[in-house]
C-alpha cells in the first residue's frame, strides 16, 4: 500500500503543502482533501514541495491541475517546487508544465 504524508504550512502570503511518499489512485483523495480544506479557509495562494514526492501517477497529477483551476477561479496560485522524477518527467512529456503558474525543478 502507497503512503503519502501531507504537511501543511500556513504563512501569511501562501500556504506551503509538503509532500512526502507516492502520490497515486489510493492517496490522491487524501490530498485532495487537504487542499479543499485550505481552499475553504480561503487559502488560495499554495505551494507544493515536491521534493521529498517518490511517486506521481495521473491520478496525482489531475489532482493537482484540478486545484490549479480552482484557486486561479479566485485569483490564486498553485506553484510546484523541488519536482523531479516522475512527476518532472510527466510534466515535460504532457505539456503540463504551463497549466501551473510557477514549476521550479529540484536541484540535484
Amino acid at each position: 500500500m502507497a503512503d503519502l504524508n501531507v504537511e501543511v504550512e500556513r504563512g501569511d502570503a501562501a500556504t506551503l503543502v509538503r509532500l512526502d511518499g507516492d502520490l497515486d489512485k489510493l492517496t490522491a483523495p487524501q490530498l485532495k482533501d487537504c487542499l479543499v480544506k485550505l481552499l475553504a479557509e480561503g487559502r488560495v495562494r499554495v505551494v507544493i514541495d515536491a521534493g521529498q514526492l517518490e511517486f506521481c501517477d495521473s491520478s496525482g497529477l489531475w489532482a493537482l491541475v484540478e486545484h490549479q483551476r480552482r484557486v486561479a477561479a479566485r485569483a490564486g496560485s498553485l506553484c510546484l517546487v523541488g519536482v523531479h522524477g516522475v512527476l518532472q518527467r510527466v510534466l515535460d512529456v504532457t505539456g503540463l508544465k504551463a497549466a501551473f503558474d510557477d514549476v521550479l525543478r529540484a536541484e540535484r
